[in-house]
């Protein structure tokens, strides 16, 4: 259980880390991420404005985030975990998690930009944008958790 735990929290860890240069303002992935949101339409000035309006409770969102990486990062430990335990080598956990990562968040993320404000050819750039982030983080996880557990 301690082994899981830790994979939980270095993989909350690596999720934030990810996020952070993939979304960023300097790469393709964070200027599309923007666009989506609106804020390519706006002033230098009005973007610092909601910026420094969003600051106060960011730390809300990204407890929140957290917390969400936290459990993703605990499930992948347990499988990873439990996989060795019943035999599996440890590096089955590189085979399940893009198995689960297609099965699950692939169609999530498509629906949430299906279904949500993204439309045409940005909304394809934020699907791959999303799924390939959540595919990084999850492997770079997969394989914390490998070296871990065997």
């Amino acid at each position: 259980m301690t082994t899981i735990l830790i994979i939980g929290i270095l993989g909350a860890i690596i999720s934030i880390v990810v996020g952070m240069f993939w979304y960023s303002d300097k790469t393709p992935m964070g200027k599309w991420h923007m666009q989506s949101m609106g804020f390519d339409q706006l002033s230098p000035e009005e973007r610092a404005r909601l910026r420094a309006e969003a600051a106060s409770g960011m730390w809300k969102q990204f407890s929140a985030q957290t917390l969400l990486s936290l459990i993703t990062a605990l499930f992948i430990g347990a499988v990873a975990s439990f996989s060795v335990q019943n035999g599996a080598p440890a590096s089955s956990v590189l085979y399940y998690i893009p198995a689960i990562w297609f099965a699950f968040t692939v169609p999530l993320v498509g629906q949430s930009l299906l279904w949500g404000g993204s439309k045409g050819a940005l909304a394809w750039k934020r699907f791959f944008s999303d799924i390939l982030s959540n595919l990084l983080t999850y492997l770079l996880v997969a394989l914390i958790a490998m070296m871990l557990v065997s």
